[in-house]
């Protein structure tokens, strides 16, 4: 019988005592997101839509928890919005005013139209479109934040290769293990294609969060799920 790592159980439950308290999960997340997380311990909850705050829609119908997500599902937050998800092994939070679709055999291919949000993903290939660029990633952690004329883009942790629009014959290899190279990607040629940023609008708490939905550490916690 494998040995169950209480260091682990215990930071996964401090960690959503921590969200409960800061409001992230509000009130109607509490019943059902918590409990789930905690009663599986290292295991994954149930795929679909985990919490739902404001005005969330998939494929233009009202989202609720427990609804399913996948290929051909477009998610649309409205202002003061946000949704939680999980499809397959991959978690997601999406942040207010923002589309993101799916598309792909297994949802494999995201698009970000507009907005922001955080994603990690278990092992497997994965594409990310975006105004700005085409992003291929295979188990990784990553937040975007699409505007029309640039997009932010970290690599969290993992490896990703960006296509820029601005130049599709180039690829650009990225390897982070901590949030080591944030940048804007832009689509106009006649000014710099990237240019390095700061660390914005996502947290590790965050994504230690998500990872806890699909039953892995990130891999800055010690003992973490290694990419």
């Amino acid at each position: 019988m494998p040995r169950i790592d209480l260091s682990k159980i215990n930071r996964r439950r401090q960690l959503l005592k921590h969200f409960a308290a800061a409001g992230l999960l509000g009130s109607a997340g509490l019943s059902g997101l918590i409990r789930d997380a905690l009663a599986n311990g290292e295991k994954p909850i149930a795929p679909g839509v985990q919490k739902v705050t404001g005005i969330v829609t998939i494929n233009g119908k009202a989202a609720r928890p427990g609804m399913s997500v996948g290929t051909g599902d477009t998610i649309n937050t409205d202002s003061d919005s946000e949704a939680i998800y999980v499809i397959g092994k991959d978690a997601y939070l999406q942040r207010e005013s923002s589309t993101v679709s799916f598309s792909g055999v297994s949802a494999d291919v995201m698009r970000v139209l507009t907005g922001k949000i955080l994603s990690v993903f278990g092992k497997g290939n994965k594409k990310l479109e975006t105004a700005t660029a085409t992003i291929g990633i295979r188990g990784t952690g990553c937040y975007i934040e699409s505007e029309p004329r640039r997009v932010y883009f970290c690599l969290c942790y993992g490896a990703a290769d960006l296509i820029l629009a601005a130049d599709p014959n180039h690829v650009e290899r990225i390897e982070t293990k901590h949030h080591d190279h944030p940048l804007y990607i832009y689509r106009d040629s006649s000014m710099p294609m990237t240019v390095d940023a700061s660390v914005i609008n996502h947290s590790d708490e965050e994504l230690e969060l998500l990872e806890s939905l699909v039953g892995r550490w990130p891999p800055f916690i010690h003992g973490g799920y290694r990419y």
